[in-house]
Protein backbone atom coordinates (compact mmCIF):
# COMPACT_ATOMS: atom_id res chain seq x y z
CA UNK A 1 0.00 0.00 0.00
CA UNK A 2 1.31 3.52 -1.00
CA UNK A 3 0.53 6.91 0.11
CA UNK A 4 -2.19 7.47 -1.94
CA UNK A 5 -3.96 4.36 -1.19
CA UNK A 6 -3.64 4.92 2.46
CA UNK A 7 -5.37 8.23 1.90
CA UNK A 8 -8.04 6.18 -0.11
CA UNK A 9 -8.81 3.92 3.09
CA UNK A 10 -8.60 6.73 5.39
CA UNK A 11 -11.06 8.96 3.63
CA UNK A 12 -13.66 6.55 3.20
CA UNK A 13 -13.78 4.77 6.78
CA UNK A 14 -13.73 8.63 8.37
CA UNK A 15 -16.39 9.74 5.65
CA UNK A 16 -14.30 12.72 4.91
CA UNK A 17 -12.76 14.27 1.30
CA UNK A 18 -9.58 12.59 -0.18
CA UNK A 19 -8.26 15.89 0.48
CA UNK A 20 -9.08 16.60 3.83
CA UNK A 21 -7.51 12.75 4.17
CA UNK A 22 -4.23 13.84 2.68
CA UNK A 23 -4.15 16.87 4.96
CA UNK A 24 -4.73 15.17 7.91
CA UNK A 25 -2.17 12.08 7.26
CA UNK A 26 0.61 14.79 5.89
CA UNK A 27 0.19 16.55 9.32
CA UNK A 28 0.08 13.27 11.60
CA UNK A 29 3.94 12.43 9.27
CA UNK A 30 5.10 15.64 9.99
CA UNK A 31 4.54 15.79 13.32
CA UNK A 32 6.25 12.22 13.83
CA UNK A 33 9.28 13.54 12.05
CA UNK A 34 9.38 16.75 13.83
CA UNK A 35 9.10 15.37 17.48
CA UNK A 36 11.59 12.57 16.46
CA UNK A 37 14.03 14.31 14.52
CA UNK A 38 14.41 16.60 18.22
CA UNK A 39 15.40 13.70 20.07
CA UNK A 40 11.36 13.01 21.76
CA UNK A 41 9.40 9.64 21.35
CA UNK A 42 6.01 9.67 19.71
CA UNK A 43 4.01 6.59 21.64
CA UNK A 44 0.90 5.50 20.27
CA UNK A 45 -0.86 3.00 22.48
CA UNK A 46 -1.43 -0.56 20.28
CA UNK A 47 -0.07 0.95 17.29
CA UNK A 48 3.55 1.61 18.43
CA UNK A 49 6.93 4.16 19.31
CA UNK A 50 9.09 6.00 16.91
CA UNK A 51 12.06 7.11 18.51
CA UNK A 52 15.56 8.14 17.58
CA UNK A 53 18.23 5.87 18.12
CA UNK A 54 21.93 6.70 18.23
CA UNK A 55 24.29 4.51 15.72
CA UNK A 56 28.11 4.24 16.92
CA UNK A 57 31.00 4.75 14.64
CA UNK A 58 32.04 1.34 12.95
CA UNK A 59 34.53 -0.09 10.42
CA UNK A 60 32.63 -1.41 7.40
CA UNK A 61 33.73 -3.06 4.05
CA UNK A 62 33.95 -1.90 0.95
CA UNK A 63 31.95 -5.05 -0.91
CA UNK A 64 33.55 -4.60 -4.35
CA UNK A 65 36.89 -4.08 -3.21
CA UNK A 66 37.26 -5.51 0.14
CA UNK A 67 38.75 -2.39 1.82
CA UNK A 68 37.57 -1.11 5.12
CA UNK A 69 36.15 1.71 5.40
CA UNK A 70 35.09 3.77 8.82
CA UNK A 71 31.46 4.78 8.95
CA UNK A 72 30.68 7.90 11.17
CA UNK A 73 28.21 7.69 14.29
CA UNK A 74 25.18 8.62 13.51
CA UNK A 75 21.58 8.92 14.23
CA UNK A 76 18.52 7.18 12.87
CA UNK A 77 14.77 6.86 13.34
CA UNK A 78 13.20 3.04 15.32
CA UNK A 79 10.15 1.91 15.43
CA UNK A 80 8.94 -0.88 17.89
CA UNK A 81 5.57 -1.98 17.09
CA UNK A 82 3.05 -2.17 19.96
CA UNK A 83 1.31 -5.48 21.30
CA UNK A 84 -2.06 -4.48 19.77
CA UNK A 85 -0.50 -4.39 15.86
CA UNK A 86 2.18 -7.47 16.19
CA UNK A 87 -0.72 -9.44 17.34
CA UNK A 88 -2.86 -8.48 14.46
CA UNK A 89 -0.21 -9.03 12.34
CA UNK A 90 0.58 -12.54 13.62
CA UNK A 91 -2.98 -13.33 13.08
CA UNK A 92 -3.54 -13.51 17.46
CA UNK A 93 -5.97 -11.43 19.92
CA UNK A 94 -4.03 -9.44 21.82
CA UNK A 95 -3.39 -10.62 25.45
CA UNK A 96 -5.00 -8.03 28.09
CA UNK A 97 -3.08 -6.82 30.64
CA UNK A 98 -4.36 -8.11 34.23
Amino acid sequence: MNKSELIEIAAKEADISKAAAERALSAMIGAVVKTVSKGDTVALIGFGTFKSAKRAARTGKNPKTGAAIKIPATTVPKFSAGATFKAAVAGKKAAKKK
